[in-house]
């Protein structure tokens, strides 16, 4: 193993300074990367945060996603979109959502 290798990286600390608490499974913006919490994490407390894998996530309404296709995270809105203006890119579809499902399985990380 090399002698500054860290860690895998599937999963990052993080030291929750928003003002509220981060449920388990809340999508979490982090610079230009959009994060899911491995846990609960109390204002001020620390915790991890998955950066890849799959996970179900709000999906924008009335709008259908083709597996592959890149998505992107509307922090305003609060979930992930096809539009990539004024948005995050967060990865790619893992499976096809139509337009009327509220979830999307996005693969973190590309």
């Amino acid at each position: 193993m090399a002698q500054n290798h860290i860690q895998p990286g599937e999963a990052m600390p993080y030291t929750n300074s928003t003002g509220s608490n981060i449920a388990s499974g809340d999508p979490v913006l982090v610079g230009n990367r959009l994060c899911v919490a491995l846990g609960d994490i109390a204002d001020g407390a620390s915790g991890q945060l998955a950066t890849c894998e799959v996970f179900e996530l709000p999906k924008v309404a009335a709008t259908a996603i083709g597996q592959g296709a890149d998505i992107y995270w509307d922090d305003t809105a609060k979930n992930i979109t096809n539009v990539a203006t004024a948005n995050t890119l967060v990865g790619c579809a893992f499976a096809a959502a139509a337009a009327d499902d509220a979830t999307i399985q996005a693969k973190l990380g590309g």
